[in-house]
C-alpha cells in the first residue's frame, strides 16, 4: 500500500486555525478514495508562505522524506506547500531526491512544469496582494487613520459602519498613557537620561508598553527610522506612514527594516491626536541634537584611542565577564562605567535595588585568591577530594587484578590448545578434540574481546590533590602576566569558575562574593605536558571508569565567600 504524508498551512490570507483541520479532512477523504496509507501529517499554522526557512512542519517533512518514510505528499494545493517560487523548486527537488512525489487536490501530481508555472503565479499572487494592501493602507492614512499597529498612548477605536463593516484604523486618547507621554517629554527635554527616565517608571510600578518593563530603547528609539517615544511624530499631530519597509532576508527568514527615500513618505495631521504641544515637541529635538554631536565628538575620541591601542599592546579581555550575578535580583552584573562592574537589571532598567559597584580589577583580584585560598579548603572539599581517590585508585587496582588473570587464563588455554594440536600431529585424534577445541577457542575469543574493550588507567588521585589544585592555579594566575600564555590561561581559569554572586553589604560600598565552582573541573587537575610551556592546565578529559564517578559528581557544586 502507497504510503503518504499529508501537509497543512494556514497564513495571513487565511486565518481560520479550523482551515487546517479542513485541509486535513478533505486529504484523507481524497487518500480513502486512492486507498492510500497515511503515516503522518505535518502542519504550520499562521506562517506565512513565502518563506520554509522558519516552517518547522515543512522542515520535518523535508527530514522524514529523506529518511524514506513515505512516498506521496498531499496537500489541497500547491501554494499551501509554498507561494514562493524558489522554496517551491527547493522543496520539490529535496522530496525528487528521496523519491517522493507531491500531488495535490487542485493540481494533480506536481511536475518541473507545474513548479515553474505555478511557482511564478504564485509569486505574481503575492507581488499583486502586497501592493493592494500597501494601497489600501495608504489610502487609509490619507484620511487620518493608522496604517499598524497599537502605539503607546492611544486605544483602538471599535465600531461599526453603516453596512455592519468594522472600521478600522480608528484611534482615540488614552488619558493615562498620554500623562507617561508627556512626563518622559519633560523629562528628556530637561536633561534627563533615558536610563534616569525608565528606573523611575519602574521604580513608580508604571506598566510599560504591551505590560512590560519599560527599557531605555523604548525611549529614545532611533532617531532615521523614527522609532522609541521621542521620536514618534504622532504625539505631535502628525501622523507619518511608509517611513520603512520590511524585506525577508533570505537566509534566516527574518524581516529587516530598511528607510524608503522621504519623498516616499506620507504624512497626514491629526491634530485631534496631539499629546505634545510644539514647543515641548522643539525642546526634545535640540536636546536630541545636542546629544547626537556629543556622541560624536566620544566616537571620534574612541578611534583615536583604539587606533593608537592597536599600534602598541592590545587591551585584554575581561577574565570573568559572563560569569558575575547579582544576588539581589539574579540578574547579570556587567561594566556598567569605566572598568567598574554593577548590576545590568539596575542601570539599564531600574529594577533592582542593588547599586554597589566594584572594579573590574579588584574582583578579579578577588576571585582569584578565592580559587587557591577559600573554594578547596573547606572540609567538605577534603572529604569528597579523598573519597574519589580512594575510588579511583580501587577501581584501578581491581581492573590491573582482571587483567593479570585474564593473562594467566589466556596463557592457560593456549598451553591446551597447543597439547590438542600436538596428539592430532601423532595420530591421536579423537572426536572428543574438536568439541574441546572449539570450546577453548570460544574462551580465548572471548578474553581477548575484553582484554580489548578494557579502557586505559585513570591517574591515580593523589591524597593531597587540593594542595596541588592550589599550587596550579597559582601557576596559571601567574601566565596571565605573559601575552602568549593568557589566552589558555584564562581559558582554564573560567572553567574553574561556575557561578559569582555579588550580593551588597550593610556598608557603603561593601560587596559580599560567593564563589561557586564546579567539583569535576577542581579534580580534572593533569600534569604539564613534557616540552609545553603550558603552565598545568585544568582539563575535561575523563577516562575509563572515572565516567561513572563523574555522573555521581559532575551535578555537585563547591562554593564558599570570599
Amino acid at each position: 500500500m502507497t504510503r503518504i504524508a499529508l501537509y497543512a498551512r494556514y497564513s495571513s490570507d487565511m486565518q481560520s486555525a479550523s482551515s487546517i483541520e479542513d485541509q486535513f479532512r478533505i486529504c484523507r477523504e481524497q487518500a480513502a478514495q486512492e486507498k492510500w496509507k497515511i503515516v503522518s501529517s505535518y502542519k504550520d499554522a499562521a506562517i506565512s508562505g513565502a518563506s520554509i526557512i522558519q516552517r518547522p512542519g515543512v522542515q520535518a517533512l523535508l527530514q522524514d522524506a529523506g529518511a524514506g518514510k513515505f512516498e506521496i505528499v498531499l496537500a489541497e494545493a500547491l501554494d499551501r506547500i509554498s507561494r514562493d517560487q524558489a522554496d517551491v523548486a527547493t522543496i520539490f527537488k529535496h522530496l525528487k531526491f528521496a523519491g517522493a512525489k507531491i500531488v495535490t487536490l487542485s493540481e494533480g501530481e506536481i511536475s518541473e512544469l507545474h513548479v515553474g508555472l505555478k511557482g511564478t503565479m504564485n509569486a505574481l499572487f503575492l507581488k499583486d496582494l502586497a501592493a493592494k494592501t500597501h494601497r489600501g493602507m495608504r489610502g487609509r492614512v490619507e484620511k487620518g487613520k493608522a496604517g499598524g499597529g497599537l502605539c503607546y498612548g492611544y486605544d483602538v477605536v471599535k465600531r461599526l459602519d453603516g453596512n455592519g463593516e468594522p472600521v478600522r484604523g480608528e484611534r482615540k486618547i488614552n488619558e493615562a498613557e498620554a500623562a507617561i507621554v508627556r512626563r518622559i517629554f519633560r523629562e528628556f527635554a530637561a536633561g534627563k537620561s533615558p536610563k534616569a527616565i525608565v528606573t523611575d517608571l519602574n521604580r513608580d510600578g508604571i506598566p510599560g508598553p504591551f505590560g512590560h518593563a519599560w527599557g531605555h530603547t523604548t525611549i529614545r528609539g532611533h532617531v532615521n527610522r523614527g522609532t522609541g517615544i521621542v521620536n514618534n511624530e504622532l504625539y505631535s499631530g502628525m501622523l507619518v506612514w511608509n517611513r520603512l519597509r520590511y524585506m525577508k532576508n533570505p537566509t534566516t527568514g527574518t524581516r529587516v527594516p530598511r528607510i524608503n527615500p522621504e519623498s516616499g513618505w506620507v504624512r497626514t495631521e491629526v491634530p485631534e491626536l496631539r499629546l505634545i504641544d510644539e514647543d515641548l515637541w522643539q525642546a526634545v529635538r535640540r536636546r536630541q541634537e545636542q546629544i547626537a554631536k556629543e556622541f560624536e565628538n566620544v566616537t571620534r575620541g574612541v578611534r583615536a584611542a583604539m587606533a593608537q591601542k592597536l599600534n602598541g599592546l592590545r587591551r585584554p579581555a575581561f577574565l570573568f565577564s559572563g560569569l558575575l550575578t547579582c544576588g539581589c535580583c539574579g540578574g547579570q552584573y556587567g561594566i556598567v562605567t569605566t572598568d567598574r562592574y554593577g548590576c545590568l537589571n539596575r542601570y539599564r532598567q531600574g529594577t533592582c535595588d542593588n547599586g554597589h559597584t566594584i572594579t573590574r580589577e579588584k574582583i578579579e583580584q578577588r576571585i582569584l585568591s578565592g580559587l587557591t585560598e577559600k573554594l578547596v579548603s573547606a572540609d567538605a572539599v577534603a572529604e569528597a577530594v579523598r573519597g574519589y581517590a580512594e575510588a579511583i585508585n580501587q577501581q584501578n587496582r581491581e581492573r590491573r587484578a582482571q587483567t593479570d588473570l585474564d593473562r594467566k587464563v589466556l596463557e592457560k588455554i593456549d598451553r591446551g590448545i597447543a597439547g590438542i594440536m600436538a596428539a592430532i600431529e601423532d595420530g591421536m585424534y579423537q572426536p572428543a578434540m574438536k568439541v574441546r577445541m572449539d570450546d577453548l577457542e570460544r574462551q580465548k575469543g572471548d578474553i581477548l574481546a575484553r582484554m580489548r574493550d578494557v579502557p586505559a588507567d585513570a591517574p591515580d588521585i593523589h591524597p593531597n590533590i587540593a594542595e596541588l589544585y592550589r599550587t596550579k592555579v597559582n601557576h596559571l594566575t601567574a601566565a596571565l602576566a605573559d601575552p602568549e600564555l593568557r589566552t589558555e590561561a584564562a581559558e582554564a581559569i573560567r572553567s574553574l569558575v561556575g557561578e559569582v554572586v555579588l550580593t551588597p553589604g550593610s556598608k557603603r560600598g561593601e560587596i559580599h562574593a560567593v564563589l561557586r565552582g564546579a567539583l569535576m573541573g577542581i579534580l580534572d587537575v593533569v600534569a604539564e605536558p613534557r616540552g609545553s610551556r603550558s603552565p598545568g592546565v585544568i582539563t575535561k578529559a575523563v577516562a575509563g571508569p572515572r565516567i561513572q564517578i563523574q555522573k555521581a559528581l559532575e551535578s555537585e557544586q563547591l562554593s564558599g565567600a570570599f
